[in-house]
């Protein structure tokens, strides 16, 4: 296999595709050199056969606004592999929303998947929604109406969608409601992210960004460090941010920054807890705007339109927002600020520039399909909890998932580690998800 050969076909066939395109030529650079120990794999065109999805479903969106008015969008659901489960991958309801971003995260949920070592294939769906200045009831119609559309085509040994960027719990009660009435089947176990009211598992809310912590305390120890007492920057300020800040304060980091489309708040003292549950009511408004938290908090939080996270001085980044959202001069600031480490908590949450650029200049860096996986994985330990008609602790599930992201710690290890003893985390986490679903795809045959 030459990467150059298989890209060259992709760029021919999806020109336009650019999130698609980034996502296939990464992992291919990384797996390049294993993939070519392994001929049984060249023989069935693994390769060429993993990086098209299964099959993409487009279909339209009607709903009604509150001012009676007809709106329309478009929804999808790409399903990209099975070879070890059935489809596992979030729903994303967002203006930029195209294929091609859908077939780049259904394709590194592919990977990301194979990592937790659970039984789960990888997609991804969702629409060019925008919740943002929606009402409630203006989200729950768009949401029955994307389920009308969807409901044939999962299910909960089929194809089982959770939340991502524009979908958080709201937006999943609303589909499940939806789907059980449409499919008359009550099983929980169709969507994760539920409610603990109708199957929903303790802390899957928390759990991409307490397992990103996990995964960069695991990070931080191998290097010989700890995460106690450094500066974190973070990017956003949904689930997934307020995840992030909660684990980094109770493992006894200081959360300095947080940002949103609208500029960053500075928090010089660290991050309280109210910031942080303020953060949930921030997110749940619909505004986008992180200029909230400095209202609400007047003195302690200091914002300035027009600027990143990645502005402030910190010893630790964590992207948590959105992909391609950290730039290679984003990541020369970082750097000349004392920026020593960033892990990816967002999908592809940095640009090539920027991962080469930290790769380069002794920046620990790690990619989102292993930092980022603890939300996958709690989510198929709900699934585990519904087929079993069970509901675990929260301690139960804190230690599964803090197993589990050492689990992925250590296959990056494995896989990664370099000849002068150094760890590249973007091969070793790409080569081992890559050599669980090949392996898993020769095995059942070309099919």
């Amino acid at each position: 296999m030459k990467t150059a050969d298989i890209m060259a076909r992709l760029q021919a066939k999806y020109p336009l595709e650019k999130e698609y395109l980034q996502a296939v030529e990464e992992v291919l650079e990384s797996i390049e050199e294993v993939y070519n120990q392994h001929p049984e794999f060249e023989a069935v065109k693994i390769v060429e056969r993993l990086v098209e999805p299964d099959r993409i479903f487009t279909f339209r969106v009607n709903w009604i606004d509150d001012n009676g008015q007809v709106q329309t969008n478009t929804g999808y659901r790409v399903q990209f592999n099975s070879a070890i489960g059935p489809y596992k991958g979030g729903l994303r309801f967002h203006r930029a929303v195209t294929p091609s971003m859908l077939k780049f995260l259904g394709f590194e949920q592919t990977f990301k998947n194979a990592l937790t070592t659970l039984p789960m294939g990888g997609a991804k769906g969702g629409a060019d929604f925008d919740p943002a200045g929606k009402s409630d009831a203006e989200i729950m119609r768009f949401c029955q109406a994307f389920m009308l559309e969807l409901w044939n085509c999962i299910g909960p040994d089929q194809d089982i969608p959770a939340g991502d960027v524009g979908v958080g719990g709201r937006e999943i009660g609303y589909l499940n409601g939806m789907y059980t009435k449409l499919a008359r089947r009550y099983n929980t176990g169709v969507l994760t992210g539920k409610g603990m009211s109708f199957g929903g598992s303790i802390l899957r809310p928390e759990a991409t960004g307490f397992g990103a912590l996990y995964f960069t305390q695991h990070l931080l120890a191998a290097a010989g460090k700890s995460i106690e007492g450094k500066n974190i920057a973070i990017s956003g300020f949904g689930n997934v941010a307020w995840g992030a800040a909660t684990k980094a304060v109770q493992l006894g980091a200081k959360v300095i920054a947080i940002s949103g489309p609208d500029g960053v708040c500075h928090i010089p003292d660290g991050i309280t807890k109210e910031m942080i549950d303020y953060m949930l009511v921030m997110r749940a408004s619909n505004r986008n705007r992180v200029e909230d938290m400095a209202d609400r908090f007047p003195g302690k939080a200091i914002f300035t339109p027009g600027k990143k996270a990645w502005s402030i001085p910190c010893d630790i980044a964590l992207p948590c927002a959105f992909q391609n959202e950290l730039s290679g001069e984003d990541a020369q600031e970082l750097k000349a600020n004392g920026c020593w480490c960033c892990c990816e908590v967002s999908n592809m949450g940095c640009r090539p520039e920027a991962i080469h650029f930290f790769q380069h200049n002794g920046v620990l860096f790690a990619p989102g399909k292993a930092v980022n996986a603890g939300g996958v994985a709690t989510s198929g330990l709900e699934m585990t909890q519904n087929a079993s008609h069970i509901s675990w602790s929260a301690k139960e599930v804190d230690e599964k998932l803090h197993y589990i992201m050492h689990s992925i710690h250590e296959q990056c290890v494995k896989y990664g580690t370099q000849p002068d003893g150094s760890i590249d985390y973007v091969k070793g986490a790409n080569i081992a998800g890559f050599m669980k679903v090949a392996q898993a795809m020769l095995e059942q045959g070309v099919c």
